[in-house]
């Protein structure tokens, strides 16, 4: 029998613990789980860094990272690829099959891969940190973005009206004056700075319930100063979920169930009285 791991459930103020999350109908990587009432946890700032080939996204990503780490701020970086990832000709590569996930442990290094595709979201709860830049990902729709154009018309087709800057690392890219602003290898601290103050998350469910059609109409109007993360009722401050720091998107409807059956239980329970309730299972 599959051994369980510490559990805590968190009803008005107080932390939880779980081996999983499925609440969003994906598998989540074991993580730290918190459940809370009436209050918001802090969310990880994030901003997508997107562009074509050879547009100096990686480069950028690596500037960005040692700048907001010399401003004391603690950075995790998502990569996309089309390319197989690093581990050809390795014992990683001989080990791995359909189905399967390997580990690998070093003196001062440690991964873990997954076969089969898997959801940015699903793993952010392995990624704590103050900011997260992610390289790629130009389908992403729940996060603001850095642009890396080689010409104008890549900037208009790049954008989606996510963008809050632009990357000329070459000072030769000819914008339009009403585009966003425009930063280069001389001003990376001002763009790091740019990032901490306007980078955001959203939880990606597309659940509507913000009156937008998905979670990027809500991350364009952050983007353009109309509206703001606090917005999403999926991160509502009456009932929130954490996994690994970071907060888990659940839509209204699920929130109320969730949170409904564990007033209950506890409701039920002699000697129960409102106030602080925190619950602990370890296996």
């Amino acid at each position: 029998m599959a051994r369980m791991r510490a559990v805590s459930f968190i009803c008005g103020r107080r932390d939880v613990w779980s081996p999983a999350s499925t609440v969003t109908g994906r598998i989540t990587p074991h993580a730290p789980c918190a459940f809370a009432c009436g209050r918001r946890r802090r969310s990880m700032k994030a901003i997508g860094i997107v562009g074509f080939k050879n547009s100096g996204k990686t480069t950028l990503t690596g500037l960005l990272a040692d700048a907001l780490e010399a401003a004391g701020h603690t950075v995790a970086i998502a990569k996309f690829t089309h390319h197989q990832l690093d581990k050809a000709d390795r014992d990683t590569s001989r080990l791995m099959k359909p189905g399967r996930v390997v580990a690998g442990l070093g003196s001062d290094e440690a991964a873990v891969f997954w076969s089969g595709k898997r959801y940015l979201q699903d793993m952010l709860p392995l990624l704590s940190a103050d900011v997260l830049l992610v390289e790629g990902g130009k389908s992403l729709g729940w996060l603001p973005r850095i642009v890396c154009p080689r010409d104008a018309a890549e900037m208009e087709e790049l954008s989606a009206g996510l963008a809050v800057a632009a990357w000329d690392h070459t000072g030769l890219v000819a914008l339009p004056a009403e585009a966003v602003p425009v930063f280069g290898t001389q001003s990376v601290a001002q763009l790091a700075q740019l990032v901490v103050e306007r980078g955001f998350t959203l939880p990606g469910l597309d659940c509507g319930a913000c009156g937008e059609e998905d979670c990027a109409g809500l991350a364009r109007r952050i983007v353009a100063g109309k509206a703001h993360s606090g917005d999403c009722k999926s991160l509502d401050d009456d009932f929130s979920v954490t996994v690994g720091g970071v907060p888990l998107g659940m839509n209204p409807f699920v929130a109320r169930i969730v949170s409904g059956a564990i007033s209950g239980m506890l409701r039920e329970l002699k000697g129960y009285a409102p106030g602080p309730v925190e619950i602990r299972i370890k296996g």
